[in-house]
């Protein structure tokens, strides 16, 4: 396999889970200010960001059809990776197959990222100012703490 198709499925993964981690950190993240010993326990959002039973009830109702949204568009985005790898690594690689679904990827991250962040905009409306905040920082915690599986994969 040549450098350019590596480093075009290097950039679609890396594309890829950009999403997952915001959908992750939607769902359930530990606290950012833990030591790093602590960090891989999770703890449920809405209790970290200390919701009020009303909150938590809207919550709840907001989030259960995005997760299974999510979920699905994971799956297909998950079966074309597959198909593109499979492509890639063929007897014969086909630059039109590979193409294609490459842009069907390109296509299901998109709608995954619109998905994310028309949530995030219906969770930051039910929250206030310093649960805001809070949920802010930790997203942005965990963009920075998070590798993505192919740069653990690409390490030397």
């Amino acid at each position: 396999m040549n450098r350019t198709a590596l480093k075009w499925l290097l950039a679609i993964s890396l594309s890829l889970n950009a999403g997952m981690i915001v959908a992750v950190a939607v769902n359930r993240l530990g606290d950012p200010h833990r030591q790093a010993s602590v960090q891989s326990e999770h703890v449920s959002l809405p209790d970290y960001l200390q919701l009020s039973a009303d909150q938590h009830r809207r919550w709840s109702e907001i989030e259960e059809a995005f997760l299974k949204d999510i979920a699905g568009n994971w799956r297909e985005i998950r079966a074309h990776r597959e198909d593109l790898v499979r492509q890639v690594f063929s007897g014969t690689p086909d630059r039109s197959v590979i193409d294609a679904e490459q842009s069907k990827i390109a296509a299901l991250q998109d709608s995954q990222q619109r998905r994310v962040i028309t949530q995030l905009l219906a969770e930051r409306e039910l929250l206030d100012q310093s649960q805001r905040d809070k949920l802010m920082k930790l997203l942005l915690s965990r963009y920075t703490q998070e590798a993505t599986e192919e740069e653990m994969l690409h390490r030397h």
